[in-house]
């Protein structure tokens, strides 16, 4: 249900954008006639080849999900290029609406009734000009959408770069001093990344020989049925003192419930508002559910968390998204380690992504706590990454301010 509601939102805001799309693309760059209904009703058909990728199941119409979703970024890029060209593309069209309205300077004729009038230049009717400059915009806009387009696919479809952090926690204990967790977020398993995927991040991160390892969310975008195969190399996992889990948004939209008892299943502990001993007792790792579990039945709870924990020692909390590290400053939370944000994804989404989350990509602080936001290893949507890689973050606790 929350699939097809959501696609519905989707549907009428692309229909929106498609109309303005209609607009700038076809009615200003060509004349009436046969060419511009066809290309009417080809804009027509791809505004709803994005709704129909995310409605029409994958093991059926496999293929709508990568049309619909490439045509989404390029969708995407044209609208941003397009509108970013209206106020040159108004600034032109008054120029020449200016210069056409000047009368010409032509030598005045004398004869014998005196001198002629000077003759005006008519003014421009022609649309040779406006026309030339709408299809310059158009092809620009064009080229350079696909371009974008085509260089994110690359970047989203290649392997995850390895990001290395230090962070000093004060309170850190010489027995963890050192203490390695590869953490990794936003897999996003689905209908374009798979058991491929899957199994390229698990070889990436037991290349690593870390002493944990942190999933923090939106592993999948399907049910157990449809990508368990998929996350059956997650039980290769190596390291020190096991692999961790906790829900991001997406598990929600997913079946969370058989997806916790999968992961358990392949040998990756969920932490669910719940906390762990690591090194003898030297830190605590705590996990707890994404905010979405609220509409679920699964609400985030990190007084529980934390509960009868020695605040002497440090903690590490796994949070999906980085706007719960407010809360968890309030409750002394030395270090919350996040995904969600992709980094933006697709520049200039990362500037929309501000204004939802408190940061949108690397290291910082909130309150006090201490917060690192991987960029994720997946996509969701559109196979494209543009201004952001896909990522598999090793983080080195040290002791120290």
């Amino acid at each position: 249900m929350f699939v097809v509601g959501f696609a519905g939102v989707v549907a009428l805001v692309t229909g929106l954008i498609h109309l303005y799309l209609w607009k700038r693309l076809v009615r200003d760059t060509l004349p009436r006639g046969r060419a511009r209904r066809i290309a009417g009703f080809a804009v027509l058909g791809l505004a709803l080849l994005i709704p129909a990728a995310i409605i029409l199941p994958d093991r059926y119409l496999a293929g709508f999900a990568w049309a619909g979703y490439l045509w989404l970024a390029v969708m995407f890029y044209l609208l941003v290029l397009l509108a970013v060209l209206e106020l040159p593309m108004l600034v032109a069209k008054l120029v020449l609406r200016r210069r056409a309205a000047v009368p010409a300077r032509v030598p005045a004729l004398v004869g014998a009734g005196g001198p002629a009038p000077l003759p005006e230049r008519p003014p421009d009717h022609n649309p040779d000009r406006r026309l030339l400059l709408a299809r310059g915009a158009a092809i620009f806009a064009g080229l350079t959408a696909v371009g974008l387009t085509g260089s994110g696919v690359r970047t989203a479809l290649g392997n995850p770069v390895l990001k290395r952090v230090v962070i000093p926690l004060s309170k850190l204990d010489r027995r963890a001093d050192g203490l390695r967790i590869a953490l990794v977020a936003d897999i996003h398993l689905g209908p374009i990344l798979r058991r491929g995927h899957t199994e390229r991040i698990v070889s990436r991160i037991n290349e690593l020989d870390a002493d944990l390892v942190a999933i923090v969310g939106d592993l999948v975008d399907g049910t157990v049925e449809e990508l368990g195969s998929s996350a059956e190399p997650l039980r290769d996992l190596r390291s020190r003192y096991g692999s961790f889990f906790v829900t991001g948004n997406h598990e929600y939209f997913s079946g969370f419930e058989p997806w916790i008892d999968e992961v358990a299943r392949l040998g990756v502990r969920p932490l669910r508002n719940e906390r762990v001993e690591i090194a003898g007792g030297a830190l605590d790792l705590a996990g707890v559910n994404d905010v979405t579990g609220q509409r679920f039945g699964d609400a985030p709870d990190i007084p529980r968390a934390l509960a009868d924990r020695d605040p002497s020692r440090p903690v590490v909390l796994l949070a999906h998204q980085p706007v719960q590290a407010f809360e968890a400053a309030r409750h002394g939370v030395d270090l919350q380690l996040s995904g969600h944000t992709h980094g933006g994804q697709m520049v200039p989404f990362n500037l929309l992504v501000r204004l939802q989350q408190p940061m949108v990509s690397g290291y910082g602080e909130i309150d006090g706590t201490k917060v690192y936001v991987t960029d994720g290893a997946g996509f969701w949507g559109p196979p494209v990454r543009v201004g952001t890689r896909p990522e598999i973050t090793l983080v080195e606790l040290r002791a120290g301010s």
